[in-house]
């Protein structure tokens, strides 16, 4: 798993920021990185999108996409994360969302949880999890998988963005 201090790190080597869209997580991915010292450096802010109609009022997402397929899908969680990059004037924008438990939501069961990173150039690479356990456990995993994924967007543009 990636190492909250060693993201921040590599944002700040590509004068970058990051910024937050949380559903399911309700600001833990943002307490996460505001826990490393230094993270201002990186950290533009973030939106939590618990209710579905604040995914398309404050971060864009679009009403048909969000009627059509409910909050729970790949298409949403890529668009809260150029929406929250947008709104908060950041290069990556990080998005999760899903169903914590303890039951099912919109016909999507517990535990599946899509997470997104959109990074300059309005690239997006997203994961579909199926997560085990409590709500807690599922939620706490959700930010670990946001923070991998973002590792990993990270690390693939290194090269990209340097000099």
């Amino acid at each position: 798993m990636a190492d909250m201090a060693e993201v921040l790190t590599m944002l700040v080597a590509q004068e970058a920021t990051v910024a937050v869209a949380e559903s399911l997580t309700g600001g833990l991915i943002g307490a996460a990185i505001t826990s490393v010292s230094g993270s201002s450096k990186a950290f533009r802010g973030g939106v939590i999108s618990y209710a579905t109609d604040l995914k398309h009022e404050l971060l864009g997402v679009p009403q048909e996409l969000l009627a059509r397929e409910g909050a729970v899908d790949p298409g949403v969680a890529a668009a809260m994360a150029a929406g929250v990059a947008r709104v908060c004037g950041a290069t990556y924008g990080v998005a999760v969302t899903g169903v914590a438990g303890p039951e099912p939501q919109d016909g999507k069961p517990v535990g599946l949880v899509y997470v997104a990173v959109s990074g300059p150039g309005g690239q997006v690479s997203s994961r579909e999890l199926r997560l085990l356990g409590s709500r807690e456990r599922i939620r706490v995993e959700t930010v670990d998988e946001a923070v991998d994924l973002l590792s990993g967007v990270l690390k693939a543009n290194i090269g990209e963005h340097s000099g």
